[in-house]
This record gives structure tokens, C-alpha cells and sequence, in this order.
């Protein structure tokens, strides 16, 4: 197993940052890594890569202790923190050599330039960084973190900073690079980890709330969406009475959405509303909870 964390505990004086974790992710897997801010996925990806010592519990990279071992598990991962940290001064190959020397490169002209067209770093990189967008910072910090070719990479937040053309460029990049690697990444743009992932992790207040497959935690999931578009004004108390609707939210100006653990039951309720109040409906549509009514539900 590529990655693999057992009861994992990180605590500050009575707060638990970490509380008990444990999950595996193996070869060829892209898991995204969900939590509200605090929940401790930054935490755990320190441990992980061995920059933060855990109170107690195990993390294992490549079949091999973290903390016993360090400096071998380091070498098989390729790190991309929350926080790019990078040298400003320093032009985008120098960098990137300075790194490969680091990580004791035999061949590195050769890492250096695929690495660079890998990220699409080539029209930038004969500047410094500090003259770099936020966003092709951000691809120096990938290309930093794949420039050794690491077997697991544990990437926190990597399309922050990017507009939305740069996001679809780096998402691909993800996507190649977890065919033959173990990818777990962190976001806040939930649609991206849609794009990219076939299996999330969420934890809320450092403690693990879900590890499934994206279909499977929306099929477990208790409730459904129905939507109903009106042509004419409603009023909500008029919605609130329907009895399999558990709670409404209205969209737009005439437009509502409303859960229910029975949506086909909650659309017969909708259509004789309508003939009862001579309302016209423009459209009804159900549809299983998207990433982001999941992520609520388990983190609210």
C-alpha cells in the first residue's frame, strides 16, 4: 500500500488537530482529501510526508515507517504544501536544478526541461519567480514536487492561485501523473476533485467522517434534490406543507429546490399542488445530491 495511516493522533495541549484517523490509499489512486478549514488535512499531510511528528499512531509510505525512516519515505514522495514556499530571487531553472541537486539527479538538464513543458512552465521560465502570476507560481511548486519522479504525491491545494484555463491544464497533469502514482490532494473546489477523483476522504474537527467512492457516498446518502421551476411566483409556506419534502431553499426568483427521501413521492405531491393552485410549472427535475450537498451534510 502506497499510503497507509493508522489511528493517527495529532494534539495540541486538549485540542485534537488529528483524532484517530486511519485510511489507505494504493498505487494508481487519485483521492481527494475534503474538510472544512481546521478539520486537520493540512495536519495529516505533514505527518504523512514526515514534516510533523504525530503524538501517536502510524503513517506508512511505500510499506515503510514515516517516522522511523524520514529521509527514505521523503525521497519517494513529491510534497506540494498548502503554503508554496519558494525563492523568489531565483529564475524558474535554477530553481528546478537547485532542487534536482537536492534530490541528487543524475540526468539534470534532462528533469529540468520535462519537468518545465510537464507543468507548462516553458513561455515562463526564463524569468525569476518573484516576476511569476500567483498561478505559475503555483506550477513551480508542482514541478518542484515532480521533478524525481516520486512513486506517492501529496499535493495540498494545488490549483490554488490558477485561473480556469490553468485548473483544466494542471487537473490533466494530475490525472497523467496518477496512472502510475498515488495522488491524494486537498481542495476547496469541490468540482475539481468531481473532475479528478473516483473516491474522497472527508474529515470534520480531525475526525474521519467518510472514505468511499464518489457514487457510493451519494447513493448512501439519505436524501435527493428535486428541483421545480414555477412561471409564477410561489410562496414558501405553500411549499412547506408538501409532506415529503424535508426541507425547501428557494434558487431564483421562481425557482425552488427541495430534499426528500422519496423524490418520486415528492413530485406527485408537486403536481397535484399545481392543479389544486393553478400554478404553472415550467420544469421538475430530480437528481442525486451533488459532492457539495454531501460534503455539507457530513461537515455542518
Amino acid at each position: 500500500m502506497s499510503i497507509e495511516v493508522k489511528n493517527l493522533l495529532k494534539q495540541y495541549g486538549e485540542q485534537k488537530a488529528v483524532n484517530n484517523i486511519s485510511f489507505k490509499v494504493g498505487k494508481g489512486e487519485i483521492v481527494g482529501f475534503l474538510g472544512p478549514n481546521g478539520a486537520g488535512k493540512s495536519t495529516t499531510m505533514k505527518i504523512i510526508t514526515g514534516y510533523l511528528q504525530q503524538t501517536s499512531g502510524e503513517a506508512h509510505v511505500c510499506d515503510i515507517n514515516v517516522a522511523e525512516e524520514p529521509l527514505v519515505t521523503k525521497k519517494k514522495i513529491g510534497y506540494l504544501p498548502e503554503l508554496n514556499a519558494l525563492y523568489y530571487d531565483m529564475y524558474v531553472r535554477e530553481y528546478l536544478g537547485f532542487v534536482a541537486e537536492l534530490h541528487k539527479i543524475s540526468n539534470k538538464k534532462e528533469a529540468v526541461e520535462k519537468v518545465i513543458e510537464t507543468v507548462g512552465l516553458t513561455i515562463e521560465a526564463k524569468k525569476k519567480i518573484g516576476q511569476l502570476s500567483k498561478g505559475y507560481k503555483q506550477r513551480v511548486g508542482l514541478a518542484a514536487a515532480l521533478i524525481h519522479d516520486p512513486e506517492v504525491l501529496i499535493l495540498d491545494e494545488p490549483t490554488s492561485g490558477l485561473d480556469p484555463n490553468q485548473i483544466i491544464e494542471i487537473r490533466e497533469v494530475i490525472k497523467q501523473q496518477g496512472k502510475n502514482k498515488t495522488v491524494l490532494f486537498s481542495s476547496h473546489i469541490l468540482q475539481e476533485v468531481e473532475a479528478i477523483c473516483d473516491r474522497v476522504i472527508i474529515i470534520n474537527k480531525g475526525s474521519l467522517v467518510a472514505d468511499d467512492k464518489l457514487s457510493d457516498l451519494r447513493k448512501a446518502s439519505s436524501s435527493n434534490i428535486v428541483k421545480v421551476s414555477f412561471k409564477e411566483a410561489v410562496d414558501a409556506q405553500l411549499l412547506e406543507k408538501l409532506p415529503a419534502a424535508t426541507s425547501i431553499r428557494k434558487t431564483d426568483t421562481n425557482n425552488w429546490q427541495l430534499a426528500t427521501h422519496d423524490s418520486d413521492q415528492l413530485r406527485k405531491q408537486i403536481m397535484e399542488l399545481s392543479l389544486q393552485h393553478n400554478l404553472n410549472i415550467v420544469s421538475l427535475q430530480s437528481e442525486n445530491q451533488s459532492l457539495e450537498d454531501v460534503f455539507r451534510s457530513l461537515t455542518q
